[in-house]
């Protein structure tokens, strides 16, 4: 295992994940084996997303949500129409004015 340290503020969304996971599984009457069956993967591996273990494979938490046909909730996840601070940045980084339109050769070919 490695020494990574989850910033506090993300570890508390990662556990919010995981027990909404949860919230959808058992609205849907699902045990944890049924869920990890039809996600195909380990029982324990769904535990520890549902416990919101930060170490679970981002790749596993999407297959459950696929598996729990929630997939298109993800959409809007780092979305960048929605990202205002990226776009406040990209806008700020462009020239204020345009430059000269320069004529090319082809201008006056007749």
């Amino acid at each position: 295992m490695s020494n990574f340290s989850m910033p506090t503020q993300a570890a508390e969304h990662v556990a919010r994940l995981g027990q909404r996971i949860r919230v959808a599984r058992i609205r849907r009457g699902w045990s944890v084996a049924d869920l990890a069956g039809k996600a195909g993967i380990n029982r324990n591996t769904l535990t520890a997303l549902e416990l919101g273990k930060p170490g679970t494979a981002i790749g596993v938490c999407f297959t459950v949500l696929w598996a729990l046909g929630l997939d298109n909730s993800l959409d809007a996840v780092a979305d960048p129409d929605g990202d205002l601070h990226g776009k406040a940045l990209e806008s700020s980084h462009r020239p204020t004015r345009a430059g000269k339109v320069r004529k090319t050769s082809d201008d006056y070919d007749f």
